[in-house]
């Protein structure tokens, strides 16, 4: 029986890839800041340990209890949107330390043990803003997408020691709480000199013609781990494979 140890399982798309695995009969790691085992079923296959991605110690002490892990899911992560010059370098460097450098601590701590038995996957999520350029989202669209150059880098090297590593790409989730999650760091910045430019990129924001639901992340997921076909992005949701397009 394999395990897979995922971050962020509070909410959203960790959450949902949580139950997932679970489901196919895989020993789940359900990592968050805050454990809350009353999130997931009951099982003697599910531990929820506690993971600040942000903190040395609290990664490190979570991969020791975790034990051998067969696949670990980079899904933590922060967002924020708004005009960037109003963004403070404070919450840029929060959301970088969380998305960029919060993956590539977890990505350090589990190399070891995968290289020693030349196996295991790694997969990183990022989002659909990797795909095409959307206004408003610069520093949550840079810490994303340095994730995906890093992850592109760090496929050759790991592979030459039997470790895979992919990309999912999720779409826009109106029903995660990337918002909640993002609103004390997000109060302000819409200047009034931006209103009039912002007012219609919200309006459409609201009225989305295609989203991403966590089941299609969660199935991403899946789909990466399992893939034998050397495929390294999987968009997910109909609105992250529309904008993928043919690849």
């Amino acid at each position: 029986m394999k395990t897979v140890l995922i971050t962020g399982c509070s909410s959203g798309y960790g959450l949902e890839t949580a139950r997932y695995f679970h489901g196919q009969g895989w020993k789940v790691v359900a990592t968050m800041r805050r454990p809350d085992p009353s999130l997931l079923p009951a099982s003697d296959r599910i531990r929820v340990v506690a993971l600040d991605v942000t903190d040395a110690g609290s990664i490190a002490r979570a991969v020791a209890e975790a034990g051998p892990i067969d696949v670990l899911v980079n899904n933590a992560g922060i967002g924020v949107v708004g005009a960037f010059e109003a963004t403070s370098m404070q919450s840029v460097r929060e959301v970088f330390e969380t998305n960029t450098f919060g993956t590539m601590a977890m990505v350090q701590a589990v190399i070891p043990q995968m290289r020693e038995r030349r196996t295991g996957t790694i997969v990183n999520v990022t989002s659909s803003a990797t795909l095409a350029s959307m206004p408003l989202a610069a520093a949550y669209t840079g810490s994303k997408t340095a994730v995906e150059g890093f992850t592109g880098s760090l496929a050759h090297e790991l592979g030459a020691f039997g470790i895979r590593v992919k990309l999912v790409e999720p779409g826009y989730g109106p029903t995660t709480r990337f918002a909640e999650n993002g609103a004390e760091r997000m109060n302000g910045l819409i200047p009034d000199t931006y209103a009039d430019f912002a007012r219609p990129i919200f309006e459409a924001f609201a009225r989305p013609q295609a989203t991403t639901q966590s089941q299609d992340v969660a199935e991403a997921v899946w789909r990466a781990v399992h893939d034998a076909a050397d495929q390294f992005h999987f968009p997910a949701g109909a609105d992250a494979v529309a904008l993928a397009g043919p690849r």
